[in-house]
């Protein structure tokens, strides 16, 4: 019987390079879940957008900042950063975050600008 739930512990997922930093997909677009969720290892972001992905940025751990378009924000642990779809973003530090994608497939939604 399948469950009609998902549970993931961060330290079993294997971390990998992209964009962002290294990720951990939590919930992932196969999940079929309405959003994804990745842990992410953020130190230098490369400058990107997403055509059709919204994503909330939750700070775990660490600081840091982040572009939005012409804008710089500060990051720091207990920050939530929501990025509409559009929006050209990165961040840099020494962070660890939580990301909701909304909706799902972020991974095939990503456009780098550097």
């Amino acid at each position: 019987m399948k469950t009609p739930f998902l549970r993931r512990e961060v330290v079993q997922i294997k971390p990998w390079t992209e964009t962002c930093g290294q990720i951990r997909p939590l919930l992932e677009e196969q999940d079929g879940a309405a959003a994804e969720v990745h842990h992410l290892e953020i130190t230098d972001a490369k400058l990107h957008y997403h055509e059709r992905t919204d994503e909330i940025y939750y700070v775990l751990d660490g600081t840091g900042r982040m572009q939005l378009d012409d804008a710089e924000i500060e990051l720091r642990k207990d920050v939530a950063v929501y990025v509409p779809r559009g929006i050209k973003h990165r961040a840099w530090g020494n962070l660890k975050v939580l990301v909701v994608c909304i909706p799902r497939g972020v991974l095939q939604d990503v456009h780098e600008v550097e």
